[in-house]
């Protein structure tokens, strides 16, 4: 038996290494059947406006600890939605800053590298607080689906949608990454960057860069990704499913 391990956990929450029955670690493709990278298929963006691509693409960084995929993922939708600050004086917001800026103790805590990461309902307590700290008035509401069926299918495809009209929202998904990539068993946020209706299909863009790059999934795959319950070697965060934490212009 090969233990798939990661030396340095690059992912939100608990390192949990993965076995390989006869299957030598170097063998193993990057990326599972149910993820395609942008790198080979960008035909989207050439057929499409793609807004949200456009405006978050630039600010998607790698999380800057083992755990902060959180903080990266909201960093990402903080800065695209704000767009890249006017004068030469000023610096591009970091994950550091944002996490000083909100000043939840407890985030910057789960963040930190060795740390537990975030539950569901954390990303979007915290997803609100960041926006609320740099005084940007978006409101922050979420869709956690429970079902695996036709119907949450439907308004799943009818929120990416919608994000996928123009740039002036965004959309944070909270996944169980290993059901997208093969990998890794366990929960990790990244924003969505562009959802292709046409191939029912919606690109990640992935913050855990150590790893991956952008990369495409089937909508029906993310949804099992949402619903896959965290294992029981996650500790705090076992059981926690996900779904999609949805930043939109108030008013």
């Amino acid at each position: 038996m090969v233990l798939r391990a990661r030396l340095a956990a690059s992912l939100c929450g608990l390192f949990v290494a993965l076995s390989s029955p006869a299957v030598a670690e170097d063998a193993l493709p990057k990326l599972g059947p149910n993820a395609v990278p942008l790198s080979t298929d960008s035909a989207y963006l050439r057929e499409a406006p793609a807004p949200d691509y456009w405006a978050l693409s630039p600010f998607a960084r790698a999380q800057f600890t083992s755990s902060a995929c959180s903080i990266a993922a909201v960093t990402a939708a903080v800065n695209g939605l704000a767009g890249l600050p006017a004068l030469a004086t000023d610096t591009i917001l970091s994950q550091p800053d944002l996490l000083e800026a909100t000043g939840v103790p407890l985030w910057a805590e789960l963040s930190a590298e060795g740390g537990d990461g975030v539950t569901f309902d954390q990303l979007a307590d915290f997803t609100a607080a960041a926006f609320t700290a740099r005084e940007m008035p978006y409101s922050v509401t979420t869709m956690h689906p429970s079902t695996d069926d036709a119907a949450t299918l439907d308004a799943l495809r009818a929120a990416l949608a919608a994000n996928e009209a123009s740039a002036d929202d965004a959309v944070l998904v909270y996944f169980n990454q290993g059901v997208v990539t093969g990998d890794w068993d366990g929960p990790h946020v990244s924003p969505i960057g562009a959802y292709d209706a046409a191939r029912d299909r919606v690109l990640i863009l992935e913050v855990d860069q150590d790893w991956y790059t952008p990369y495409w999934t089937p909508v029906p795959v993310l949804l099992q990704a949402m619903l896959r319950p965290a294992p029981a070697d996650q500790g705090v965060l076992e059981g926690q499913t996900g779904g999609l934490v949805i930043i939109q212009p108030q008013g």
